[in-house]
Parts: structure tokens; C-alpha cells; sequence
């Protein structure tokens, strides 16, 4: 049991400066090729804690060569914008001039409902706010409000306004949410006359629709080649 505790003990302060020579990265900013290497090193850490019979040192070895690796990679991508490319990828612009690039999302595997979480950890709960919305790397998504979104405040300003509401979406991918409807106490003619309104035939040629936390209709119709999916 004491040889299991300082075995267990060597591989714990192995581990930590191994990752310390690794940089200071969060490890949801860490790139593809990073993220690989830190579950290797996990892996390789954890079959000598549970085995005795495992020599140490044939753990150290190979967590000793990731590090090397990664130092090399890390050191490839600074010289080379193509091995950069290759081993990171490149941003994906999800949202570009206030318009759902659809054919990007569904690109990246990102759904609408994805989206809408990370615009709303961000602190923007509106579609309409947003200029560009971009996918880093890394998998954080940095967000371009339009003009006048992020100015200065109505508190700033002393005007008292009406607090905002949820947005509710109503439409998603060609799908009414009913239960959407029945909680703002509306029903699918309701619905009909907006669209009519905005002069849309089916709810189907809709990629999203809502009502923004403002109480506003926003909408985005679907790109010609999704209207077939």
C-alpha cells in the first residue's frame, strides 16, 4: 500500500510539470492536437497507479516523448501557417453580417440550439444583435454585436424602460413549437398571420423564428439548397 501511495504520489508531480511545460492554456482553449496529448498523458498516468507491477519508468518515457511532441507541433505551427492550418483548422464564421451561415452550422455540427446557448452564456439573447459570430479553434465563440448593441446603457442614459423578456422561439429548422405558442397564449393561426404578414407562405421555408426579448418578430428563412432537406 506505501509503495502504491508513492508511486501514485511521483506520478501526480510528474503529471503537473508535464502540463506546466505544456503552457498556461485552459483546457477548453486547448487545440485539437493539445486536448489529444493531455488524455494520452491521463491514460498513460493512470495504468501505473493501479498496476505495481508496471515500472514507473515506462510511463515517464512516453509521457517525456508527448511533451516533446507537443514543444514540436507547438513549434511547426509558428513557422508554418499550412501546418497550422492542417493540425488547428481555421475559425468558422457562424453568423456574417447579421445573417445564420445555415450551410456552416450544420458544417461544424453546431444546431441551432447550440448556438442560441453560447450567444446566451455570452450575454446576448437576441439574434438581431449580432454582426458576426465566430467559431475560434479552440471551440469558444467570439461575438461581433452590431452597432449600438454593446453602447452605453439605459442606466447610463437615467431612462426607464420596461424589463426585457426570453426570446421565444417559434420556428426551428420548418418546425412550429407548439408549446411555445400555448405559453405565450397564442395558437398556429396566430402564427399564420405573422408569416402572412412578412408575406411567408410555409413555416416550413424558416430556418428560425422567435420573438425577441423586445417582443419583436425576427426570422431567417432557409438557404435554397436546405429548403430540399
Amino acid at each position: 500500500m506505501f509503495i502504491l501511495v508513492i508511486r501514485t504520489f511521483f506520478l501526480y508531480f510528474a503529471v503537473i510539470f508535464i502540463m506546466r511545460m505544456m503552457g498556461k492554456k485552459q483546457i477548453g482553449q486547448l487545440e485539437p492536437f493539445e486536448l489529444v496529448i493531455a488524455l494520452m498523458i491521463s491514460d498513460l498516468a493512470t495504468y501505473p497507479m493501479e498496476d505495481i507491477r508496471i515500472p514507473i519508468i515506462h510511463a515517464i518515457i512516453p509521457i517525456v516523448t508527448l511533451l516533446f511532441l507537443q514543444v514540436a507541433t507547438s513549434y511547426l505551427e509558428i513557422k508554418s501557417e499550412k501546418a497550422r492550418r492542417i493540425l488547428t483548422g481555421n475559425p468558422s464564421i457562424l453568423i456574417k453580417n447579421g445573417k445564420i451561415d445555415i450551410g456552416e452550422l450544420r458544417y461544424q455540427r453546431f444546431n441551432i440550439n447550440d448556438l442560441l446557448e453560447e450567444l446566451r452564456i455570452k450575454g446576448f439573447f437576441n439574434l438581431s444583435d449580432i454582426q458576426y459570430a465566430i467559431l475560434e479553434t479552440s471551440g469558444e465563440l467570439s461575438i461581433l454585436p452590431k452597432t449600438g448593441s454593446s453602447s452605453a446603457t439605459k442606466d447610463d442614459l437615467n431612462i426607464t424602460v420596461a424589463q426585457e423578456s426570453l426570446p421565444i422561439p417559434l420556428i426551428m429548422d420548418g418546425n412550429i413549437n407548439h408549446k411555445n405558442l400555448k405559453l405565450i397564449n397564442k395558437d398556429e393561426i396566430w402564427l399564420n398571420n405573422i408569416l402572412a404578414r412578412h408575406k411567408i407562405s410555409n413555416a416550413n421555408d424558416l430556418f428560425i423564428a422567435m420573438l425577441d426579448s423586445n417582443n419583436k418578430f425576427y426570422y431567417q428563412l432557409k438557404e435554397r439548397n436546405d429548403k430540399l432537406i
